[in-house]
């Protein structure tokens, strides 16, 4: 290695050490995109009006939240970036869709980070989501950090609620805080780590962080009378149980250290800040499509997670996230798309926090950019600067088990519907698939719930202004097959062949009780299941 290259390669090895990158994932309504909003407050990228989803009239949207459709149903159907700094580290992070039918967007988003924080109602415990999600992570073994939001309010009993994560999620939770009180005598936390009590102090809407009194065991003890003595109680529990933080097994996906606040009141919001950047892992060399590491130190490459359109309604753009894996990126520097082999010029790369985007000049292992008007990439793409190309494992396509016959209802805007169609498609809004009787005026458009129809509905017709129909289709199930199996597949009744834009083939199936007979009557013929079935 030349002087030269090495210490670009140990800047490189100490910015990706700065760096945190992690997810938020909850069910709906747990309290989301509220902590995401007070991660910036905490952070500085916030000064004031930081709220929740369901804002007062008189206070902006949320900075995560910028579609329309999204602020006027009050929950998050695509994913967002937000980086901020907080303690001399640089924190990446995407916030996830609050909705199970855009776990497919989600799963996405999962693959480009390195830890995870799950949020739980403290009176609703585990939901369906929230085991969903958790699965995905486990899958990418994934650490994840336990915060039990809404304490502010009526919650179950923090003891109940652990065994309910270490059964449900066969997880080791261990409480790094512990709650004095719960709903309107909720004072604050212990610190079983230092062993002091931390009282949280109200602020006007929440809109400032919360005031923090460190106080000690036997004042709290006199202070906080019968609420501190429960809290004592079970920490007594806990110690006697051998609940203790392991750093390998959370970084293994083993354990996980829970927080217990209110992301409204910003009750708990900086311990939870903290221990991101004191236990989440920094970026590492990722798996390449052979399962080779690539070191952080070579050069430039990065995985393409998410394609948006129209972040900028003024100015119809198109943007590319990319998760830098290793190297630096500066811009203006010539990249190649993997997949294509076509270079890209990087003059507009950006940060984004919700709608607002600066000017990115460089970035690091970690980091997540925006690159403008990227026309030719798509969702899983490698990038990489000149060099050995570098390919990355293919994102899989979530099972669908939705369908929709599209159709443009006036023909004078068939061009518009055609190019709304393939962006959806190419962003992995919903999946497209087409027959050859129906081609390009009739796609299928299939997702994982109904309510990504709603999205590309609003979108064709907003953003294209294409006005559409979506028409009830009669499938139920899918499978991937072959052109072997395709041929076959055709001749039969009750199942149709579609293709995707990637040349995969789908057989779609009116009732999977059909499936079952036709497996079992034609073992075989090729029928795939797809990911996140079941």
């Amino acid at each position: 290695m030349s002087s030269d290259a090495a210490p670009a390669a140990d800047e490189v090895r100490r910015q990706a050490a700065r760096r945190r990158t992690f997810a938020i994932i909850s069910h709906p309504d747990a309290g989301k995109t509220t902590l995401t909003e007070k991660f910036l407050l905490y952070g500085g990228a916030l000064t004031a009006g930081a709220g929740s989803v369901k804002a007062k009239r008189d206070r902006r949207a949320t900075a995560s939240d910028w579609m329309e459709l999204e602020r006027r149903r009050g929950i998050s159907v695509t994913s967002a970036v937000v980086q901020f700094g907080y303690r001399d580290r640089v924190l990446n992070l995407l916030d996830t869709p609050g909705h199970g039918d855009f776990s497919e967007d989600t799963y996405r988003v999962l693959a480009a980070v390195d830890a995870a924080v799950m949020v739980l109602d403290g009176a609703k415990g585990i939901e369906a989501q929230t085991r969903k999600l958790f699965e995905v992570c486990r899958n990418r073994e994934i650490p994840i950090v336990t915060f039990i939001n809404k304490w502010d309010r009526p919650a179950r009993d923090p003891l109940e609620l652990l065994d309910e994560i270490e059964d449900q999620l066969v997880l080791d939770p261990v409480p790094v805080t512990w709650p004095v009180g719960d709903g309107d005598r909720f004072s604050g936390v212990i610190d079983r780590r230092a062993g002091h009590f931390v009282r949280f102090g109200r602020t006007a809407g929440g809109a400032a962080a919360a005031d923090e009194e460190i106080v000690a065991a036997a004042r709290a003890e006199a202070e906080e009378g019968s609420t501190w003595g429960e809290a004592r109680e079970a920490i007594e529990l806990l110690d006697g149980a051998g609940a203790e933080l392991d750093a390998k097994r959370f970084e293994a996906g083993e354990l996980s250290p829970v927080f217990f606040g209110s992301a409204l009141t910003n009750f708990g919001v900086r311990l939870l800040l903290d221990a991101i950047v004191d236990m989440a892992p920094a970026p590492a060399a990722r798996g390449d499509a052979d399962g080779d590491p690539r070191p952080l130190d070579s050069g430039f490459s990065a995985s393409v997670f998410k394609v948006q359109s129209n972040m900028d309604p003024a100015h119809r753009d198109r943007m590319a996230f990319l998760r830098v894996c290793s190297g630096r990126f500066e811009r203006g520097m010539t990249i190649t798309c993997g997949r294509t082999g076509k270079t890209l010029a990087t003059k507009y790369a950006h940060t984004v926090v919700g709608r607002d985007r600066s000017t990115a000049e460089d970035a690091w292992p970690g980091d997540v950019i925006g690159l403008v008007n990227a026309a030719d990439l798509r969702v899983g793409d490698a990038v990489h600067a000149a060099g050995e190309p570098v390919r990355w494992t293919p994102v899989p396509a979530f099972a669908p088990s939705s369908f929709r016959l599209a159709r443009c209802t006036d023909t004078s805007k068939a061009k518009q519907f055609r190019s709304g169609v393939r962006q959806l498609d190419s962003e992995g809004v919903v999946q497209v698939l087409r027959r050859p009787e129906g081609g390009e005026s009739a796609p299928i458009l299939a997702a994982v719930g109904p309510l990504q129809f709603d999205v590309a509905e609003h979108r064709l017709r907003h953003e294209f202004g294409a006005p559409v129909e979506l028409a009830p289709a009669p499938w139920t199930t899918a499978r991937r097959t072959d052109e072997a199996s395709a041929a076959a597949l055709r001749a039969m009744s009750g199942v149709t062949v579609a293709a995707r834009d990637d040349g995969d083939l789908l057989a779609l199936f009116e009732s999977p009780y059909w499936l079952a007979r036709l497996q079992s009557d034609h073992p075989d013929l090729t029928l795939h299941r797809l990911i996140g079935e079941g």
